[in-house]
């Protein structure tokens, strides 16, 4: 089958890059990776791109004297690979709207929380001190208000009693790792309008 090319951005660990690694890895999932990027060096997850076989890139933020040229760089490198799609997978750098124009309604994002509460960062911490019920991990698409754009897909977990910040985030990240290449599914699929607001649920 004809698989979408996709990139994927990242700076730390690569736990969500190793999932949609290994839904692409499948027959017949709909997308491969044709190109990680990292603007850090030392990052976790460049590993499971050279296990895997996939280019990989590193990209390092502080060589480029504003934020739009850092982004042309990354703009330019993911048009090189002919990727159609960009995959945030924790990439730890505020996107300028200049780069989320040019890649319009083709940029998706997951964030450790329920959106729209909590955007931003230490949303299990936060979750905690609100005594909030129920928590989760949302995957939406990126626009230039942070944690604003049309969401795709939600997983919600029970937030326990006798929850810390570590035991919380444990549970949301499994599943941020069923949810994420489920919703990349979806749109490359076109099985989502990104000017709905229909939202798929797992539990």
């Amino acid at each position: 089958m004809n698989k979408t090319k996709i990139a994927v951005l990242i700076s730390g660990r690569g736990s969500n890059l190793k999932a949609l690694i290994e839904a692409c890895a499948q027959p017949d999932f709909p997308a491969e990776i044709a190109l990680v990027i990292s603007n850090k060096k030392d990052a976790g997850g460049l590993k499971y791109a050279e296990e895997a076989g996939i280019t990989y890139k590193f990209i390092d933020h502080k060589a480029f004297p504003k934020r739009e040229a850092f982004d042309m760089a990354i703009h330019e490198e993911v048009i090189v690979s002919g990727a159609q799609l960009i995959c945030l997978a924790g990439f730890m750098r505020i996107i300028s709207a200049e780069f989320i124009t040019l890649w319009k309604n083709k940029i998706i994002n997951i964030h450790p929380s329920l959106l729209p509460a909590f955007k931003g960062v230490d949303t299990h911490k936060r979750a905690l001190e609100e005594g909030c019920k129920y928590h989760g991990c949302t995957v939406h698409f990126v626009v230039p208000d942070v944690d604003s754009g049309p969401i795709i897909a939600q997983s919600v977990v029970e937030v326990r009693d006798d929850d810390t910040e570590e035991t919380l985030a444990a549970r949301v990240l499994e599943k941020e790792h069923e949810i994420y290449p489920r919703s990349l599914r979806l749109v490359v699929e076109n099985k989502y309008l990104v000017k709905g607001h229909r939202v798929e649920t797992w539990g």
